[in-house]
């Protein structure tokens, strides 16, 4: 069976697959600033009804795009993220911290009987306070830093992305009723994961480039 006739140039994929995203998605509920983001995310998964499943605050843009500006780091729940995450879309050469693989992370877990993903998350208490948190794996991560926010901690915004079956729906509308409420952008449910969580911090260091370079 011969193979169908497909795009080859990579330009002209990249051009046709955002165009038919922007033509198949409904955005109207979106705001203006947030749009691009969400092209991305749609992008990123290839389902476009994720756009009713989206909730965001609404100085999430303004305020990951200034942290990054600013050269805060990004804190990842996971290699995975961070492997996604395009270094040469980030504005100011942004540190990228992931503490899940630390040598200090498995033991902590074990004394504290917790995850070792949320174990990694107490050793970002030297870099959370305006930096940008990524997780697109480990609902008990997101539940981790929510209680660090609650003991004080103030990152600049948090992207919500935990996938599965036990915790991440969760986590995630806990993230969303979190009060005092802060940035942040999620996809309730149960869908998400590391692809949506590096693709919408890629599309907001792109804002934040294009911004910058304007400016």
């Amino acid at each position: 069976m011969p193979v169908p006739d497909h795009i080859k140039d990579p330009r002209a994929i990249y051009d046709a697959s955002f165009a038919i995203v922007r033509a198949q998605a409904d955005l109207s509920a979106i705001q203006a600033d947030l749009r691009d983001v969400v092209v991305r995310l749609i992008h990123a998964c290839g389902m476009p009804d994720i756009v009713g499943d989206l909730g965001f605050s609404a100085d999430l843009v303004a305020a990951a795009t200034s942290a990054l500006a600013a050269g805060r780091p990004v804190l990842a729940d996971c290699e995975m993220v961070a492997s996604g995450i395009t270094r040469k879309f980030l504005p100011a050469a942004n540190e990228i911290i992931v503490t899940l693989n630390d040598p200090r992370t498995a033991p902590l877990a074990e004394q504290l009987a917790t995850t070792r993903s949320a174990a990694a998350v107490d050793f970002w208490r030297d870099h959370i306070d305006g930096a940008v948190l990524v997780f697109g794996n480990a609902p008990t991560a997101l539940f981790r830093a929510l209680e660090l926010v609650g003991d004080g901690a103030r990152p600049a915004a948090i992207l919500g992305f935990p996938v599965g079956f036990v915790g991440a729906a969760e986590s995630k509308q806990a993230l969303a009723d979190y009060a005092p409420a802060m940035p942040f952008l999620t996809l309730h449910g149960t869908r998400g994961g590391s692809a949506l969580a590096s693709a919408a911090l890629n599309a907001l260091a792109i804002i934040a480039n294009v911004a910058g370079e304007a400016s």
